[in-house]
């Protein structure tokens, strides 16, 4: 054997032994990725039921959004309704407002009136009264002050 044949012995020695090393990683690798397809098929065949619900349970929230949204149709109808009527509300609170100013400004001069009529009529009666109490003092005054100058002229007469 030549030294070429010996060399090609060894390399193809060394190749075995390379690909004898790397069989058994390659080996345990094909392990691992069997149980990681077996994984991947149990989690495939565990969701399919799971995505169902989770389209059964979607599809029950879009009928639920679906009612909400016909029931706030109805509220917001409801709630036009309201400000029409609150509207007009306001539109006769104003005209009430406007009738009372309105009548108060009518009733209000002849009540101030017939008020400073009165005062005027008690002022009167009580000026008269209070005239002829006066009077009265006067009147007795005077009778005083006569009977008081007759007796004294009486006493000037005697004495």
């Amino acid at each position: 054997m030549t030294g070429g044949e010996i060399a090609a012995l060894v390399a193809a020695g060394a190749f075995l032994m390379l690909v004898l090393v790397l069989a058994v990683p390659i080996l345990r690798l094909r392990h691992t990725v069997d149980a990681a397809t077996r994984a991947i098929n149990d989690i495939n065949d565990r969701t399919a039921p799971l995505l169902g619900n989770v389209n059964t349970t979607i599809l029950g929230v879009n009928e639920a959004l679906g009612q909400v949204h016909t029931t706030l149709d109805g509220v917001n109808v409801q709630l036009a309704k309201v400000d029409t009527i609150t509207g007009h509300a306001q539109s006769v609170t104003a005209n009430v407002a406007n009738l009372a100013t309105v009548v108060s400004a009518a009733a209000a001069n002849p009540l101030v009136k017939v008020a400073a009529f009165g005062y005027g009529v008690r002022r009167a009666a009580a000026a008269r009264r209070h005239a002829d109490d006066e009077r009265e003092v006067r009147t007795t005054l005077k009778q005083r002050r006569k009977a008081a100058r007759a007796a004294r002229k009486a006493g000037q007469v005697a004495g």
